[in-house]
C-alpha cells in the first residue's frame, strides 16, 4: 500500500485537491511541481523546469503541462484540467479515481470500463521528465492523444501570445523537438512507441493560476500547444512519454523509466520520507553541491538558509556527513561578498560558527576543521569591526549595531511598498547572541591550536568580555522576564518574538544560566504551537494569526504571527539541555503534527510556515530546507535522549 494516497471523493473536490501539490526534484536542478490532479495553480507549476547556466543559473519552465485525451468508440474524453478565468475546462479530474505517491505520483483514470494509469517521474541525473501511461483495463483498443503545453520562460514570470515564438518544431527520432525562442535549449518530446504527431500550433490563451489570483499577483498567461501525439493502445500495453533537453533514444525510454523508478526506492515511514525530502533539497548542478532553500520558487545556494540547514540535512542522515564540507566549500567560494563585505542579513555570516560547532560535535576532527576553516571564521569576525561594513559594525560596548534606512537587516525581511515590516534597526537580540557565540568559538579554537598568546586571542578576548558584560544589560527586561527583541536609541523594543531563542540556544550563551528557564517559560506561553514557533506573540496588537489574503496581508503576517518549524530545533534543543529526558514527551508531541500533515500542502514534504492560529494550516514553500533540516536534527535529539533514558 502506498505511503501517501487519496481517493476519488477527495480528488474530484477541487477545493481539496488543488491545495495539495506534488514536488519532484533532482540533482541537476530540475523540478516537476503541480497539484495532485495536475492542474497548475501557480506560475511555478509545471512538468519540467530546468536550471539554465546560459541565463545566469535561474530556473526556466519549459513544459507546463501535458493533456491526455482518450478516444473510446469514437468519443473523446479529455483528462486534462485548466482554469480559464472563473471556469475550469476541460474538467478531466472527474475521471480520476485514485492518486498515490509511492514515492512518485501515480494517477488512475476511469472512463466507462477503460482504466488508464499515469505515473510521473523525474530522472535523477538528467533534465528529463517521463510520464508512463498503462492501459490497465479496456474491452477494446483505444486511442491516446497527448497535447504538450509549452512555456519557455523564467519560473517567476508569465508568458503571453507573441510573434517571436517559433512553434514549428522539427522531427527527431521518436518525436519532435521545439525551441520557442533563441538561446533556449531544444525541448525534445519523444515516445517509447511509435506515435503520429499532428502539427497544429495554437496559443491557449487566458490560463489562470488560482493561487496567484488569490494572492493578488498577475495570474493569467498564454501557452503554446504545438500539436498532439496520437497512438492506439490495447489492454496491457504501455507508453512512456519523455520531455528532455538532451538526446534520448526512444527505444530505451521504457527501460530508462524502470531504472529511474527503481532508483526512487520505497518510502514506508515518516523518517524515510524526511530523508528523501532532505536528499531532494541537495542539488548537484554541474558537479557542485548546494542546498535549495525551498521548492519551488526559493533559490539555491543562499547564505543564511544554507548555513542554518546544512548540519541538519547532512550530519543527521546516513551517509550525509560526507556532503557537509563539499556544500560548505561551495558556499564559501560563492558568497565572499556577503561573508566578508556586506549583506542585508547581518546575522547570516555568523551562522558559520554554529555550523562548524555542530560538525565538530558530531565527530569531525576539530584540529583539521579549524586548520581548514579558521581563517574564514576569523575573517568573518574581522569584517564586523568599525569601518569594514556599512550596514553593521562593532560598538564600544562590544555589541553589533545594524542600521540602514528602510532596510530590514535581519531574517525578518518582509517589505510592503518598499518599506520593511520589521526593520528592527539597532542592537538585535539574535545577531548579538550569534556574535558572542562566534567570538567564543574562534577564541576557543585559536587558544586550543595556536596557544594563549595567539594574536587573535589577545585582540578578541577584550571584545568578548565587553560583549558578555553588555549583552544582558542591554536586552534583559526584568518585568517581562525575557529578552527585548531589539534595542535602539529609544530603548528596548519588547515585542515577544522568537529571536531571543538564539541567545539561550547557542553553545556559548551570553545570558546567565539561571535566567534561561524563565525565558523558555515566556516563549512556551506566548509563542510555542503544535506547528512551530510563532514569530510574534498573539498578545501583540500587530499579531496576524492567519497567512492569507493579498500580498500585503501575507507580508504583514509573514513575521508577525506565522509560525516557523525551524525554530523548534532551537527550542527543543534548549529544553532538553535544561530538563533532560523529562522533556521527551513534549518534544515528540511538538513534531508529530508535521508528519500528520504530509498529505497537505506539499504532499510528502515539510512546509516553510504555518498559521499562528489553530488549526495551523501550512503555507509558503511546500518543501523547506530549514523545516526539513530542523526535523532531522530534532529526530536525532529525541533518539539520543531515548537512548540515555534506557
Amino acid at each position: 500500500m502506498a505511503f501517501l494516497k487519496f481517493n476519488k471523493s477527495e480528488l474530484v473536490n477541487l477545493s481539496y485537491s488543488l491545495k495539495r501539490e506534488i514536488i519532484l526534484a533532482n540533482k541537476t536542478g530540475a523540478y516537476c511541481n503541480t497539484s495532485i490532479i495536475t492542474c497548475n495553480t501557480r506560475r511555478y507549476h509545471g512538468l519540467l523546469a530546468v536550471t539554465l547556466d546560459r541565463f545566469g543559473g535561474d530556473k526556466y519552465l519549459l513544459l507546463s503541462n501535458l493533456d491526455e485525451t482518450l478516444v473510446v468508440d469514437g468519443k473523446q474524453f479529455n483528462l486534462g484540467i485548466h482554469r480559464y478565468g472563473d471556469h475550469y475546462d476541460p474538467r478531466g479530474h472527474k475521471y480520476i479515481i485514485d492518486f498515490s505517491a509511492d514515492p512518485v505520483p501515480q494517477i488512475t483514470f476511469k472512463v466507462g470500463q477503460v482504466i488508464l494509469r499515469k505515473t510521473i517521474i523525474l530522472a535523477h541525473n538528467a533534465d528529463q521528465v517521463m510520464v508512463r501511461y498503462e492501459l490497465v483495463h479496456s474491452p477494446a483498443r483505444v486511442t491516446l492523444q497527448l497535447r504538450p503545453y509549452l512555456a519557455f520562460r523564467n519560473i517567476h514570470a508569465l508568458t503571453h501570445e507573441n510573434h517571436e515564438a517559433d512553434m514549428t518544431g522539427k522531427s527527431i527520432p521518436g518525436g519532435m523537438a521545439f525551441k520557442l525562442y533563441p538561446n533556449f535549449p531544444e525541448l525534445r518530446l519523444q515516445t517509447s512507441r511509435k506515435a503520429q504527431f499532428t502539427g497544429q500550433p495554437w496559443w491557449y490563451k487566458g490560463i489562470t493560476y488560482s493561487d496567484e489570483y488569490r494572492r493578488g499577483f498577475d495570474c493569467v498567461e498564454d501557452l503554446v500547444v504545438p500539436g498532439w501525439f496520437e497512438l492506439d493502445l490495447k489492454e496491457g500495453e504501455s507508453l512512456v512519454f519523455s520531455a528532455s533537453i538532451a538526446d534520448c533514444n526512444p527505444s530505451g525510454l521504457s527501460s530508462r523509466f524502470s531504472a529511474c523508478y527503481k532508483h526512487e526506492g520505497k518510502v514506508s515511514t515518516p523518517r524515510e520520507q524526511l530523508d528523501r525530502c532532505a536528499d531532494l533539497l541537495i542539488c548537484n548542478h554541474n558537479g557542485r553541491k548546494k542546498i535549495t532553500a525551498g521548492f519551488s520558487w526559493m533559490y539555491t545556494g543562499l547564505l543564511r538558509e544554507t548555513l542554518q540547514s546544512l548540519p541538519g540535512l547532512t550530519l543527521y542522515r546516513k551517509g550525509g556527513r560526507a556532503e557537509f564540507e563539499e556544500i560548505l566549500d561551495n558556499l564559501i567560494a560563492d558568497e565572499q561578498e556577503r561573508l566578508f563585505r556586506r549583506t542585508t542579513q547581518v546575522e547570516a555570516p555568523l551562522l558559520l560558527a554554529n555550523a562548524l560547532q555542530k560538525y565538530i560535535d558530531t565527530g569531525a576532527d576539530a584540529a583539521r576543521v579549524w586548520k581548514k576553516y579558521g581563517v574564514i571564521m576569523c575573517g568573518v569576525l574581522e569584517s564586523y569591526l568599525p569601518g569594514e561594513r556599512k550596514e553593521v559594525s562593532l560598538q564600544p560596548n562590544g555589541l553589533l549595531w545594524a542600521k540602514m534606512e528602510n532596510v530590514a537587516l535581519n531574517w525578518m525581511d518582509a517589505y510592503i511598498n518598499g518599506k520593511p515590516v520589521t526593520e528592527r534597526a539597532g542592537f538585535q537580540v539574535e545577531t548579538n547572541a550569534l556574535w558572542y557565540n562566534a567570538i567564543c568559538f574562534a577564541i576557543e579554537m585559536e587558544r586550543r591550536f595556536s596557544g594563549d598568546s595567539s594574536a587573535f586571542v589577545l585582540k578578541w578576548e577584550p571584545i568578548r568580555e565587553l560583549a558578555k558584560g553588555s549583552y544582558q544589560k542591554t536586552f534583559w527586561n526584568e518585568s517581562m522576564g525575557c529578552l527585548a527583541d531589539y534595542v535602539d536609541s529609544e530603548g528596548q523594543h519588547t515585542e515577544v518574538r522568537p529571536n531571543q531563542l538564539f541567545a539561550v540556544w547557542v553553545k556559548y550563551s551570553p545570558v546567565d544560566e539561571l535566567l534561561i528557564p524563565g525565558i523558555l517559560r515566556v516563549i512556551d506561553r506566548e509563542l510555542v504551537t503544535s506547528r512551530g514557533i510563532r514569530t510574534l506573540s498573539p498578545r501583540d496588537p500587530n499579531y496576524r494569526g492567519v497567512y492569507e489574503g493579498t500580498q500585503i496581508d501575507r507580508d504583514l503576517a509573514y513575521h508577525q504571527g506565522s509560525t516557523r518549524p525551524f525554530l523548534l530545533e532551537y527550542y527543543i534543543d534548549t529544553c532538553f539541555r535544561v530538563s533532560g529526558a523529562a522533556f521527551l514527551k513534549k518534544a515528540e508531541w511538538l513534531v508529530e503534527g508535521f508528519y500528520d500533515d504530509l498529505s497537505k500542502h506539499g504532499v510528502g514534504a515539510f512546509s516553510e510556515l504555518y498559521d499562528g492560529d489553530p488549526p495551523h494550516e501550512a503555507h509558503g514553500a511546500i518543501s523547506s530546507a530549514l523545516s526539513t533540516a530542523a526535523l532531522l536534527t530534532i529526530d536525532d535529539l529525541i533518539s539520543r535522549y531515548k537512548e540515555d533514558k534506557k
